[in-house]
């Protein structure tokens, strides 16, 4: 009586209601308990369908159109050549609902590793820091993400980001997805340029 009605699914289609049960791993004598539910599952033969979903998560995760955040520098878009450059990421947790095998999937996609490209050879990271932001004052500042061009010029700096996710059928219980999913950001526009210290022989002396 406490079932839930399985019906008009995706396809038009009826269900069948699921009790989800879960038990901890590696613990002695543990016993399975309720964990969620009941939910719907829509599918001709439901005892296939979440081993079908486990398959092909890692490749729908990564064909998500995750975005990977933005790349600000302090300062920008000029910035000075053997000074410290304060670089972060702007990036967030994203989350997706996705139709597979008939059957509603919801995924949780969480950055949790940055790898920066500096454009000038050098690459930092993976490293699971995304850096932060700088009071003006400060700029200039050494930062864990942070970079100092040895040369002039146009640079493209690109940050890859490295996603762990989570899905869930048909509003059941949270399973990982077992491999990352790595996404790029868009390059900003960035120039290193030299300082030039002007003086004036004409000013007056006291």
């Amino acid at each position: 009586r406490d079932q839930v009605e399985c019906t008009n699914g995706p396809d038009g289609e009826d269900g069948i209601p699921v009790i989800w049960y879960s038990i901890p791993r590696g613990v002695p004598g543990a016993v399975w308990a309720i964990h969620s539910g009941p939910t719907c599952l829509y599918d001709a033969k439901p005892e296939d369908l979440l081993p079908r979903i486990a398959a092909q998560i890692q490749q729908q995760f990564e064909s998500l159109p995750i975005n990977a955040g933005a790349v600000v520098a302090q300062p920008s878009p000029n910035t000075l050549r053997g000074a410290e450059t304060n670089f972060y990421a702007d990036a967030s947790e994203q989350q997706f609902d996705v139709t597979m095998f008939g059957q509603k999937v919801h995924v949780v996609a969480t950055p949790v590793q940055y790898t920066w490209n500096y454009g000038d050879g050098t690459v930092f990271g993976p490293q699971p820091s995304m850096g932060g932001p700088l009071p003006q004052d400060r700029w200039g500042e050494k930062t864990r993400t942070s970079h100092v061009y040895a040369d002039t010029g146009d640079f493209l700096v690109v940050l890859t980001t490295s996603f762990q996710g989570t899905y869930s059928v048909n509003n059941g219980p949270p399973l990982p997805i077992p491999g990352q999913g790595q996404f790029s950001a868009p390059p900003p526009p960035l120039s290193a340029c030299r300082a030039i210290t002007r003086h004036d022989a004409n000013a007056s002396k006291d």
